[in-house]
């Protein structure tokens, strides 16, 4: 017999000031690679934890904006070794597991190729096994301050308001956005845009009749400016074990304003598209079956951050100055893109490391909040390198931890010699990570 269903529904209004309330132990606002981590890290501190994001998916850039490539985490010494373990190792062993990383040795930087849609698993399966409550969909709408700390966020999604109330807050957002709507000082580039990228993903590639990466980078110097593409110096990254090619060869603008950033995303998918029809007419053999897997969200790699405690600046990260108060290490290069056709590259000798101090990720003038990821306090240079996923995920981890030591008090007077014990493996520790039958870095 068939189930007869009545065509039935209710009328609804608006209620006026209709807020749901929560509370927590930590807020993290930003739900990428710093934020994550941050937000990991802590409910395995025992905390009860709120992550919340803008995006209707987690990962932020990280699998939005089809990056594809974990940068910053490894040494360039021989034999290499990883410079984050904890969290970050786990990440690495699950995904592994699942066939969904490849290593890329450069000869000068090292990074890992991933899938971006395990990455969305894994966190998600974090999410769940940690308790961690996530919202997704939601934008700051006010920031409640008193007695210099942030008692409660509010924030605005499709399905409602809520408000999060909690005893410490992680600005995790990348462009400052929780620090700025709190009204605290803010840093932006005062000598002209840094362009961001339209990512794009192709599968379906034939390896066989593909060059090498130098090979293709050299093709597009070369050519590229006379099929119309206006940056000079884009790249493609390989992940034959998944036929896929990584396509980083735009610079777009990023305004920090809704129009703006709207258009820039719409315009950036066209000039993608302009550079994947280059790589179809130059290796027609290796592209004729091949599709976009994927357009990212348009990639941002600096727009503005905070005024923090300590500034990082290039020259501290040119020398490898190891602070009081490190907290995190790389060896990525600068990486400053700050011209539409192309970018500054400043690899550093093979023995080199340069680290974060907890400093830079504190605003002196509030005492329940730690920035992590691209929005700490440093010079347009020295963050250009300590931006990338590898060290933003040590500092979510590092910032998980200082709320935990500061509990009901100041993020400043905390104990940073019990905060550094806690994170020396992300300091001290040199153990090469294996991956099994894959190429060990």
């Amino acid at each position: 017999m068939n189930r007869i269903i009545k065509n039935k529904s209710k009328v609804v209004q608006k209620v006026d000031n209709n807020i749901q309330c929560l509370e927590a132990d930590v807020c993290v606002v930003g739900a990428g690679s710093s934020g994550y981590m941050a937000a990991i890290q802590a409910a395995r501190l025992g905390k009860k934890v709120i992550l919340v994001d803008s995006l209707p998916v987690v990962g932020g850039q990280s699998t939005n904006s089809m990056i594809g490539l974990f940068c910053g985490l490894y040494s360039r010494t021989t034999p290499n070794y990883l410079f984050t373990y904890g969290l970050v190792e786990e990440l690495l062993r699950d995904l592994n597991e699942e066939n969904s990383i490849y290593f890329r040795d450069s000869g000068v930087t090292i990074s890992i190729a991933y899938d971006e849609q395990a990455l969305i698993r894994w966190i998600e399966n974090q999410i769940i096994s940690n308790k961690i409550t996530a919202i997704t969909g939601a934008n700051i709408d006010q920031v409640i301050v008193k007695n210099r700390r942030i008692k409660s966020v509010d924030f605005t999604s499709r399905y409602g308001k809520i408000s999060v109330a909690a005893k410490g807050f992680v600005d995790a957002t990348g462009d400052a956005a929780l620090t700025y709507s709190a009204g605290l000082p803010c840093r932006e580039s005062d000598v002209g845009p840094v362009y961001g990228t339209q990512m794009i993903i192709i599968e379906k590639v034939n390896f066989e009749n593909l060059p090498s990466e130098e090979e293709i980078k050299k093709t597009i110097k070369s050519k590229g400016q006379k099929f119309g593409l206006e940056r000079h110096d884009g790249l493609v990254f390989l992940f034959p074990s998944k036929d896929r090619i990584i396509v980083n060869m735009t610079h777009i603008e990023t305004p920090l304003d809704p129009v703006g950033a709207s258009m820039a995303s719409i315009n950036g998918k066209r000039r993608a598209d302009k550079a994947y029809a280059f790589l179809k007419e130059e290796y027609p053999q290796a592209l004729k079956n091949s599709t976009i897997h994927a357009y990212g969200q348009l990639g941002i790699r600096q727009t503005r951050w905070i005024v923090g405690k300590k500034q990082l600046l290039a020259e501290e990260v040119r020398q490898g100055v190891k602070f009081k108060d490190s907290i995190a290490r790389t060896t990525w290069p600068i990486e400053l893109h700050d011209t539409l056709e192309t970018h500054q590259w400043e690899p550093f000798e093979s023995e080199h490391v340069h680290y974060v101090p907890f400093s830079s990720m504190t605003p002196p003038d509030i005492d329940n909040l730690v920035a992590a990821g691209r929005c700490i306090d440093a010079d347009l240079i020295a963050l250009s390198s300590v931006r990338v996923m590898g060290p933003c995920m040590a500092m979510g981890i590092a910032a998980a931890h200082a709320l935990d030591l500061a509990d009901n008090g100041s993020i400043h007077d905390i104990d940073i010699l019990e905060l550094q014990n806690r994170v020396n493996d992300n300091i001290e520790r040199v153990d090469r990570l294996y991956m099994g039958n894959k190429q060990p870095c």
